[in-house]
């Protein structure tokens, strides 16, 4: 499955290259780059291509190749934090004295044990930073869990991430945003490991 991004205002912004190819043919797949490399931007921008929806400024093609484009799923960690939405669960008062009493560590891994599982074979699961507030052990821990999602469900997975663990392991495929010139990256004047950044 190939994404060719032939115009996007965020992009051409960040001073990438038109068309853009993106590889999504690997069922487990990692953006990674610095902050404000454009992970997340790509991420919600497959989205919208995977639901065939008409963005200002975005021009696409999407090749399947071949792979069943069923429901996706996008997960941002950031914005669907459970906690924050109790009144979601108003049915279901175990699960809100759960989300009251847990870590906000404990909620993401719930939702990799409850959530993602329950979904249909075949699922585009688009995850924002699923690391978020998890200890390396328990990244160690979603890793095993999105293998199972993709080995036993079919699931195709990419996420958007700075996790090591997820980055680093054999099994995914890495697309590095670093790798294009970006204007959007931290400044290199913030300092450098060893010396005072505070005026």
């Amino acid at each position: 499955m190939f994404l060719k991004i032939l115009s996007h205002p965020v992009f051409v912004n960040l001073n990438f290259h038109m068309p853009m190819i993106v590889d999504l043919s690997h069922p487990l797949v990692m953006l990674q780059g610095e902050n404000g490399s454009g992970k997340s931007t790509l991420l919600h921008s497959i989205h919208y291509a995977l639901r065939g929806e008409k963005v200002e400024g975005y021009v696409y093609r999407l090749d399947a190749g071949g792979v069943a484009i069923g429901s996706s799923f996008l997960f941002d960690a950031e914005q669907h934090n459970p906690r924050t939405q109790l009144e979601l669960f108003k049915d279901q008062p175990e699960m809100v004295e759960f989300l009251k009493m847990a870590s906000h560590g404990q909620v993401m891994l719930s939702m990799f044990r409850e959530t993602f599982p329950k979904m249909g074979e075949g699922t585009i699961l688009l995850l924002d930073e699923p690391e978020m507030a998890l200890s390396v052990s328990n990244q160690q821990r979603i890793l095993k869990m999105l293998k199972e999602l993709v080995d036993q469900k079919g699931f195709r997975i990419i996420c958007a991430t700075h996790s090591p663990v997820l980055i680093e392991a054999p099994e995914t495929y890495v697309i590095n945003l670093d790798r294009h010139i970006n204007r959007n990256v931290v400044d290199t004047d913030m300092g450098v490991q060893g010396a005072s950044t505070i005026q």
